[in-house]
Protein backbone atom coordinates (compact mmCIF):
# COMPACT_ATOMS: atom_id res chain seq x y z
CA UNK A 1 0.00 0.00 0.00
CA UNK A 2 2.74 2.47 0.87
CA UNK A 3 4.46 1.76 -2.28
CA UNK A 4 2.06 2.21 -4.01
CA UNK A 5 1.21 5.58 -2.65
CA UNK A 6 4.76 6.69 -3.12
CA UNK A 7 4.56 5.73 -7.10
CA UNK A 8 1.52 7.39 -7.39
CA UNK A 9 3.03 10.90 -5.65
CA UNK A 10 5.53 13.25 -6.92
CA UNK A 11 8.38 14.56 -4.91
CA UNK A 12 7.41 17.92 -3.00
CA UNK A 13 8.25 20.49 -5.41
CA UNK A 14 8.44 18.74 -8.65
CA UNK A 15 5.99 17.80 -11.37
CA UNK A 16 5.22 14.53 -12.84
CA UNK A 17 7.32 13.95 -15.62
CA UNK A 18 4.43 13.52 -18.52
CA UNK A 19 3.17 16.82 -17.28
CA UNK A 20 6.48 18.30 -17.93
CA UNK A 21 6.84 16.80 -21.02
CA UNK A 22 3.22 18.13 -22.22
CA UNK A 23 3.91 21.44 -20.84
CA UNK A 24 7.20 21.78 -22.85
CA UNK A 25 5.64 20.32 -26.06
CA UNK A 26 2.67 22.99 -25.70
CA UNK A 27 5.64 25.63 -25.41
CA UNK A 28 7.83 24.48 -28.23
CA UNK A 29 5.30 23.60 -30.83
CA UNK A 30 3.28 26.12 -30.86
CA UNK A 31 3.55 28.43 -33.42
CA UNK A 32 5.12 31.68 -32.63
CA UNK A 33 2.32 34.47 -34.13
CA UNK A 34 3.91 36.68 -36.90
CA UNK A 35 5.06 39.93 -35.68
CA UNK A 36 1.91 43.20 -36.40
CA UNK A 37 3.04 45.23 -39.31
CA UNK A 38 3.66 49.42 -38.52
CA UNK A 39 0.11 49.55 -40.36
CA UNK A 40 -2.07 47.46 -38.61
CA UNK A 41 -1.00 48.24 -35.43
CA UNK A 42 -1.14 52.47 -36.22
CA UNK A 43 -4.52 51.78 -37.57
CA UNK A 44 -5.32 49.83 -34.09
CA UNK A 45 -4.04 52.65 -31.95
CA UNK A 46 -6.56 55.16 -34.13
CA UNK A 47 -9.20 52.64 -33.71
CA UNK A 48 -8.49 53.06 -29.78
CA UNK A 49 -8.74 57.09 -30.19
CA UNK A 50 -12.14 56.26 -31.96
CA UNK A 51 -13.20 54.30 -28.92
CA UNK A 52 -12.48 56.61 -26.36
CA UNK A 53 -15.26 59.16 -27.92
CA UNK A 54 -17.54 56.08 -27.63
CA UNK A 55 -17.18 55.77 -23.94
CA UNK A 56 -16.78 59.91 -23.69
CA UNK A 57 -18.75 61.28 -25.85
CA UNK A 58 -18.53 65.15 -24.87
CA UNK A 59 -14.86 65.00 -26.70
CA UNK A 60 -17.27 65.30 -30.37
CA UNK A 61 -17.77 69.10 -28.83
CA UNK A 62 -14.87 70.58 -30.58
CA UNK A 63 -15.67 69.06 -33.70
CA UNK A 64 -19.02 69.73 -33.74
CA UNK A 65 -20.38 72.97 -31.70
CA UNK A 66 -17.05 74.81 -32.35
CA UNK A 67 -16.68 74.47 -36.06
CA UNK A 68 -20.53 75.91 -36.23
CA UNK A 69 -19.97 78.83 -33.71
CA UNK A 70 -17.32 79.77 -35.73
CA UNK A 71 -18.92 79.44 -38.92
CA UNK A 72 -22.06 81.49 -38.21
CA UNK A 73 -19.64 84.63 -36.03
CA UNK A 74 -17.19 85.29 -38.36
CA UNK A 75 -19.78 84.89 -41.47
CA UNK A 76 -22.51 87.44 -39.93
CA UNK A 77 -19.55 89.41 -38.03
CA UNK A 78 -17.84 90.33 -41.10
CA UNK A 79 -19.95 89.59 -44.37
CA UNK A 80 -21.99 92.47 -44.26
CA UNK A 81 -18.92 94.84 -43.47
CA UNK A 82 -16.95 93.55 -46.04
CA UNK A 83 -18.86 91.96 -48.99
CA UNK A 84 -21.80 93.95 -48.34
CA UNK A 85 -23.70 90.84 -47.51
CA UNK A 86 -23.56 87.22 -46.48
CA UNK A 87 -24.58 85.82 -49.57
CA UNK A 88 -21.90 87.41 -51.56
CA UNK A 89 -19.06 87.02 -48.79
CA UNK A 90 -19.65 83.61 -48.22
CA UNK A 91 -18.08 81.98 -50.93
CA UNK A 92 -14.49 83.87 -50.10
CA UNK A 93 -15.11 82.58 -45.93
CA UNK A 94 -16.05 79.11 -45.81
CA UNK A 95 -13.14 77.60 -47.66
CA UNK A 96 -11.57 79.43 -45.03
CA UNK A 97 -13.32 79.17 -42.01
CA UNK A 98 -13.08 75.63 -42.63
CA UNK A 99 -9.37 75.83 -42.47
CA UNK A 100 -9.64 77.72 -39.28
CA UNK A 101 -11.80 75.77 -37.74
CA UNK A 102 -9.71 72.49 -38.54
CA UNK A 103 -6.48 73.53 -37.61
CA UNK A 104 -7.55 75.31 -34.51
CA UNK A 105 -8.72 71.84 -32.73
CA UNK A 106 -5.55 70.16 -33.62
CA UNK A 107 -4.24 71.55 -30.59
CA UNK A 108 -6.55 69.09 -28.27
CA UNK A 109 -4.01 66.46 -30.13
CA UNK A 110 -1.54 67.37 -27.69
CA UNK A 111 -3.67 67.76 -24.46
CA UNK A 112 -5.39 64.10 -24.97
CA UNK A 113 -1.47 62.55 -25.52
CA UNK A 114 -0.40 64.62 -22.19
CA UNK A 115 -3.07 62.58 -20.32
CA UNK A 116 -2.33 59.61 -21.43
CA UNK A 117 1.34 59.66 -20.75
CA UNK A 118 0.42 61.28 -17.07
CA UNK A 119 -2.14 58.20 -16.81
CA UNK A 120 0.74 55.91 -17.61
CA UNK A 121 -0.32 54.55 -20.47
CA UNK A 122 2.70 55.42 -22.67
CA UNK A 123 5.05 53.54 -20.53
CA UNK A 124 3.08 50.65 -21.18
CA UNK A 125 2.84 51.16 -25.19
CA UNK A 126 6.56 51.49 -25.21
CA UNK A 127 7.17 48.07 -23.79
CA UNK A 128 5.37 46.53 -26.51
CA UNK A 129 6.77 44.90 -28.80
CA UNK A 130 5.68 46.63 -32.50
CA UNK A 131 6.57 49.72 -34.23
CA UNK A 132 7.37 52.67 -32.08
CA UNK A 133 6.01 55.52 -33.75
CA UNK A 134 2.76 53.56 -34.24
CA UNK A 135 1.06 54.82 -31.01
CA UNK A 136 1.66 58.32 -31.69
CA UNK A 137 0.80 57.89 -35.74
CA UNK A 138 -2.33 56.14 -35.02
CA UNK A 139 -3.56 58.83 -32.13
CA UNK A 140 -2.82 61.02 -34.69
CA UNK A 141 -5.22 59.13 -37.50
CA UNK A 142 -7.97 58.99 -35.30
CA UNK A 143 -7.72 63.01 -34.75
CA UNK A 144 -8.14 62.50 -38.89
CA UNK A 145 -11.62 61.11 -38.50
CA UNK A 146 -12.08 64.19 -36.15
CA UNK A 147 -11.13 66.65 -37.87
CA UNK A 148 -13.03 64.86 -40.90
CA UNK A 149 -16.79 64.69 -38.86
CA UNK A 150 -15.31 69.23 -38.24
CA UNK A 151 -14.82 69.27 -41.97
CA UNK A 152 -18.12 68.20 -42.70
CA UNK A 153 -20.51 69.67 -40.14
CA UNK A 154 -18.91 73.05 -41.33
CA UNK A 155 -19.59 72.91 -44.88
CA UNK A 156 -22.99 71.97 -44.27
CA UNK A 157 -23.52 74.99 -42.34
CA UNK A 158 -21.67 76.80 -44.69
CA UNK A 159 -24.40 74.78 -47.23
CA UNK A 160 -27.25 75.96 -45.37
CA UNK A 161 -26.60 79.75 -45.05
CA UNK A 162 -25.94 80.11 -49.06
CA UNK A 163 -22.83 78.87 -49.78
CA UNK A 164 -22.63 76.85 -53.88
CA UNK A 165 -18.99 75.75 -54.15
CA UNK A 166 -18.18 76.06 -58.28
CA UNK A 167 -16.10 73.51 -57.73
CA UNK A 168 -18.41 71.23 -56.74
CA UNK A 169 -18.34 67.67 -54.64
CA UNK A 170 -14.58 66.96 -56.49
CA UNK A 171 -13.65 70.22 -55.41
CA UNK A 172 -14.87 70.49 -51.92
CA UNK A 173 -13.17 66.98 -51.26
CA UNK A 174 -9.89 67.47 -52.53
CA UNK A 175 -9.83 70.93 -50.80
CA UNK A 176 -10.79 68.95 -47.41
CA UNK A 177 -8.11 66.56 -48.20
CA UNK A 178 -5.34 68.37 -48.42
CA UNK A 179 -6.43 70.30 -45.29
CA UNK A 180 -6.60 66.94 -43.42
CA UNK A 181 -2.79 66.33 -44.81
CA UNK A 182 -1.92 69.54 -43.21
CA UNK A 183 -3.60 69.11 -40.23
CA UNK A 184 -1.79 65.88 -39.61
CA UNK A 185 1.49 67.67 -40.17
CA UNK A 186 0.70 70.37 -37.88
CA UNK A 187 -0.07 67.56 -34.59
CA UNK A 188 3.48 66.36 -34.31
CA UNK A 189 3.69 70.02 -33.36
CA UNK A 190 1.25 69.50 -30.02
CA UNK A 191 2.22 65.93 -29.81
CA UNK A 192 6.40 67.36 -29.50
CA UNK A 193 4.46 69.74 -27.16
CA UNK A 194 3.16 67.15 -25.24
CA UNK A 195 6.62 65.20 -24.39
CA UNK A 196 7.86 68.66 -23.13
CA UNK A 197 5.44 70.16 -20.95
CA UNK A 198 3.62 68.86 -18.00
CA UNK A 199 0.05 70.01 -18.11
CA UNK A 200 -3.04 70.36 -20.79
CA UNK A 201 -4.03 73.57 -20.23
CA UNK A 202 0.05 74.57 -20.72
CA UNK A 203 -0.26 72.88 -24.11
CA UNK A 204 -3.13 74.98 -24.88
CA UNK A 205 -2.22 77.89 -23.95
CA UNK A 206 0.79 77.49 -26.23
CA UNK A 207 -0.68 76.03 -29.07
CA UNK A 208 -3.15 78.93 -28.72
CA UNK A 209 -0.28 81.35 -28.75
CA UNK A 210 1.33 80.00 -31.80
CA UNK A 211 -1.90 79.68 -33.98
CA UNK A 212 -3.40 83.07 -33.15
CA UNK A 213 -1.03 84.93 -35.60
CA UNK A 214 -1.33 81.69 -38.06
CA UNK A 215 -5.03 81.58 -38.50
CA UNK A 216 -6.06 85.50 -37.36
CA UNK A 217 -2.79 86.76 -39.76
CA UNK A 218 -3.58 85.28 -43.12
CA UNK A 219 -5.81 85.55 -46.03
CA UNK A 220 -8.79 83.64 -44.22
CA UNK A 221 -11.22 86.67 -43.82
CA UNK A 222 -10.22 89.18 -45.95
CA UNK A 223 -8.02 90.05 -48.90
CA UNK A 224 -4.27 90.52 -48.15
CA UNK A 225 -4.35 93.77 -50.53
CA UNK A 226 -6.67 96.02 -47.96
CA UNK A 227 -3.66 95.33 -45.53
CA UNK A 228 -0.90 97.64 -44.31
CA UNK A 229 2.81 96.78 -45.98
CA UNK A 230 3.87 95.26 -42.92
CA UNK A 231 0.89 92.60 -42.37
CA UNK A 232 0.61 91.96 -46.02
CA UNK A 233 4.88 90.35 -45.64
CA UNK A 234 3.79 88.65 -43.32
CA UNK A 235 0.25 87.21 -44.54
CA UNK A 236 2.47 86.39 -47.91
CA UNK A 237 4.79 84.23 -45.60
CA UNK A 238 2.40 82.30 -43.83
CA UNK A 239 1.81 78.45 -44.66
CA UNK A 240 -1.89 79.34 -43.66
CA UNK A 241 -2.24 81.41 -46.49
CA UNK A 242 -1.06 78.93 -48.51
CA UNK A 243 -3.22 76.41 -47.53
CA UNK A 244 -6.32 78.82 -47.41
CA UNK A 245 -5.46 79.97 -51.12
CA UNK A 246 -4.87 76.35 -52.30
CA UNK A 247 -8.25 74.81 -50.34
CA UNK A 248 -10.02 77.83 -51.99
CA UNK A 249 -9.25 77.64 -55.77
CA UNK A 250 -10.21 73.82 -55.46
CA UNK A 251 -13.31 74.68 -53.93
CA UNK A 252 -14.21 77.35 -55.89
CA UNK A 253 -13.20 75.78 -59.08
CA UNK A 254 -10.75 78.20 -59.82
CA UNK A 255 -6.38 77.36 -60.69
CA UNK A 256 -4.69 76.11 -58.43
CA UNK A 257 -0.94 77.43 -58.69
CA UNK A 258 1.83 77.25 -56.70
CA UNK A 259 0.61 77.29 -53.18
CA UNK A 260 -0.31 73.37 -53.16
CA UNK A 261 3.11 72.79 -53.76
CA UNK A 262 3.99 74.97 -50.99
CA UNK A 263 1.49 73.10 -48.45
CA UNK A 264 2.84 69.97 -49.37
CA UNK A 265 6.52 70.99 -48.80
CA UNK A 266 5.42 73.10 -45.47
CA UNK A 267 3.30 69.86 -44.33
CA UNK A 268 6.13 67.27 -45.23
CA UNK A 269 8.92 69.77 -43.40
CA UNK A 270 6.88 69.72 -39.89
CA UNK A 271 6.31 65.67 -40.12
CA UNK A 272 10.24 65.34 -40.84
CA UNK A 273 10.87 67.98 -37.86
CA UNK A 274 8.65 67.48 -35.71
CA UNK A 275 7.98 63.63 -36.22
CA UNK A 276 11.79 63.07 -35.52
CA UNK A 277 11.42 65.28 -32.50
CA UNK A 278 8.64 63.41 -30.99
CA UNK A 279 10.51 59.92 -31.57
CA UNK A 280 13.61 61.69 -30.14
CA UNK A 281 11.36 62.54 -26.96
CA UNK A 282 9.24 59.51 -26.58
CA UNK A 283 12.16 57.35 -26.55
CA UNK A 284 13.88 59.12 -24.03
CA UNK A 285 11.24 60.61 -21.70
CA UNK A 286 13.56 61.75 -19.61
Amino acid sequence: MSTQTASQTAPQGEAPAPKVEAIASALTGATRPARPSAVSTSVTFGWRALLKIKHVPEQLFDVTVFPIIMTLLFTYLFGGAIAGSVEEYIAYIAPGVLVQSVLFITMYTGTTLRTDIDKGVFDRFRSLPIWRPSALVGMLLGDAVRFTVASIVTAIVCLAIGWRPAGGVAGVVAGVALLLVFAFSLGWIWTFLSMLLRTPGSIMGVASFVLMPLLFGSNIFVDPSTMPGWLQAWVNVNPVSDLVTAVRGFMNGTEVGAELVTTLVWAAGLVAVFGSLTMWKYRDPR
